[in-house]
This record gives structure tokens, C-alpha cells and sequence, in this order.
């Protein structure tokens, strides 16, 4: 072979080598995407035990009992309750759906495995017992249970159990309410109007009271507003949670994995749905440290100096970022 042509030869193997070469990588890195065994894995969503599994013993007789009540609370502890007569008509799953059991429906999953701990609501480290009396204060303007009761230690060991295998500090995934993306504006009540009346109205009524069950003791679908719904001081009558909790469960039979409901949606019917009266709650003794208040608190005085009216209704990012560069 003379030497231009085995000049020509050599260069023309180094080419193909350099080819070859880009080809093998971009090959892997298709591979990294597209094959499930080269990529890092999402954590599943966490699935709660089977209540069928629990066995018919004493502490199975009490997880079942314990699962009733927050099923059918209005049945044992609503106004007309066969045991006692300590909240309004409305049931724990109302809230907490599918007895605190559906992913993203503000289930129990992560209660166990994270308290106790200090809420800057009450400036305090919490019990579950505090977090159970909390909802029957607030998401049912009740009373509180007997924190040494039978009731009280039935919730707990249901609400434990459902936590079973969950890590001590753990939050798995589909535990948590989801956190809708701020809009660039406030939300509007008056648009919020318009997706009730197309999307809310038909289960949840015209004036927002609910459908109560044939027997008159609770409700099939609750009130979302009125004398019979939750109070100011619920942790719902925040729009962020209010907004995640619509994104995520409503209308019936929407789920996380495919909602119903745009993000403006979500937020204008949480401001449609928490701009209606509801019952007052004494929370003059909450927030001990108003610098812990969350960014949508509806209630004054903040440390951050922005008004009520934006602190319910938005737009929030003014507040999140005035709030982060508090803490630089």
C-alpha cells in the first residue's frame, strides 16, 4: 500500500471509530431514558394494609371499630349519635376520604410515623390525641373526645395500624395534600362560582349544604359551607390545602394520576368555597410566634405586613419570596 493510501485508510478508521463511538453513547443515554432498569425509579405510591387482614382479636376488633367510626362518625358521635353527641353531622372521611385511606385524599398514612411533633400552630409539640381533638374543634366544629376514652384509643390504633411499615420520620409519597402551582394572580371567587355551579353543585348543593343520607344522621355528600360545615380555624379553610385536596379528589371519582380539574379551577373554587360563612372558631391562642404562620393564613397580624384579603386569596409568590428572604 503507498503511503497517501495509507494515510487515506487510517484517517478513514479513525472517522468510523469516532462515529461508532458517538453512536454507542447516545445509544446509552436513549437506554438511561427509555429502560426503566437504567434510571432511577419513583418511589411508588404508598398503599395502606388491607382491612380485611385484621384479625378478629381484641386490638382487630378495635382497629375495626376504630375504621367505623372515622367512616361513619355521625352514626356514633354526631348529633344524633348512638355513643355521644360531640360534632355536627359530618364524618371523618368526608375530609379524610375513603376512611383515611385514598393517596392523595388526606389520608392518615404518615400520622404515626410524625408525631409527636411541634406545630407552629400551637407553638407546642403535638400528640395524636391533640391532632384527633384538632379535627373535631375544627374540620367538625365539635368537642373534643376523651383523650383516655374507648372512641379516642379505637381512632388512634386505626390511624396507627394504617401507618404500619411507614419509617418512624417518613412521609411517603401520596401522604401529603399536593401543593398546587401558585397562580400569577389572586384567586377569584366569582370565577370559582361558575366551576361550582358546572362541576360541585349537583352532590354538594345550590346553597352548599350537602346531601344528608335517608336516615337524616349524616351526609352522603358534606356541606362545604354553612352552619353544619367546618369552621374558619380548619386547616381546609386554608387555600392551598383546600386547593390540593379539590386538584387531587373532586369531582367524584378523580384521583391524583388524572384530576378533573385545571390548577386555576382548583384554586378558584377553594376561594368560591372558603369566601361562603361558615361557623367562627376561638383561635386566639393559636399561633403563639405569628412568624410561623403559613404564607396563606387568612387571619392577621403577620410579620411578613401583607394584608388579610392577599394572605387568603393571593397571588402568593409575593409572600413566599418576601418570607424566604426573611430567613437570609
Amino acid at each position: 500500500m503507498t503511503k497517501p493510501l495509507l494515510i487515506a485508510f487510517l484517517f478513514t478508521s479513525l472517522i468510523a471509530t469516532f462515529l461508532l463511538a458517538c453512536n454507542d453513547y447516545y445509544t446509552d443515554k436513549k437506554k438511561n431514558v427509555s429502560n426503566p432498569s437504567q434510571t432511577v425509579e419513583e418511589e411508588p405510591v404508598w398503599i395502606g394494609p388491607d382491612l380485611a387482614s385484621v384479625s378478629d382479636d381484641e386490638k382487630g376488633r378495635l382497629i375495626k371499630y376504630g375504621h367505623e367510626l372515622i367512616v361513619n362518625t355521625a352514626e356514633y358521635l354526631g348529633p344524633k349519635g348512638s355513643v355521644l353527641h360531640v360534632s355536627n353531622g359530618m364524618n371523618c372521611q368526608n375530609c379524610h376520604l375513603n376512611g383515611g385511606a385514598k393517596p392523595y385524599g388526606n389520608n392518615y398514612f404518615a400520622v404515626y410515623s410524625t408525631y409527636p411533633k411541634f406545630r407552629e400552630r400551637s407553638g407546642s409539640n403535638e400528640t395524636i390525641v391533640k391532632r384527633v381533638n384538632d379535627c373535631f374543634e375544627r374540620s367538625m366544629n365539635g368537642k373534643p373526645l376523651d383523650s383516655t376514652g374507648k372512641e379516642m384509643n379505637a381512632i388512634i390504633t386505626y390511624i396507627t395500624w394504617l401507618g404500619t411499615d411507614v419509617p418512624k420520620g417518613k412521609l411517603p409519597r401520596g401522604s401529603n395534600i399536593t401543593s398546587v402551582p401558585f397562580l400569577d394572580r389572586a384567586a377569584d371567587p366569582k370565577i370559582g362560582q361558575i366551576a361550582y355551579t358546572a362541576k360541585c353543585q349537583s352532590c354538594h348543593g345550590v346553597d352548599g349544604s350537602g346531601i344528608l343520607k335517608s336516615d337524616g344522621k349524616s351526609y352522603l355528600f358534606p356541606p362545604l359551607w354553612g352552619p353544619k360545615s367546618y369552621n374558619d380555624g380548619a386547616g381546609l379553610y386554608r387555600l392551598s390545602r383546600l386547593a390540593g385536596y379539590i386538584k387531587d379528589n373532586m369531582p367524584l371519582g378523580a384521583r391524583h394520576e388524572k384530576p378533573q380539574l385545571s390548577d386555576e379551577e382548583a384554586w378558584d373554587l377553594a376561594a368560591y368555597i372558603n369566601s361562603m360563612p361558615r361557623p367562627k372558631k376561638d383561635f386566639s391562642k393559636d399561633w403563639p410566634s405569628i412568624s410561623g404562620k403559613p404564607l396563606d393564613h387568612p387571619f392577621g397580624p403577620y410579620a411578613d405586613g401583607y394584608s388579610e384579603q392577599q394572605s387568603k386569596y393571593g397571588p402568593f409568590d409575593p409572600i413566599k419570596k418576601a418570607k424566604e428572604e426573611a430567613k437570609k
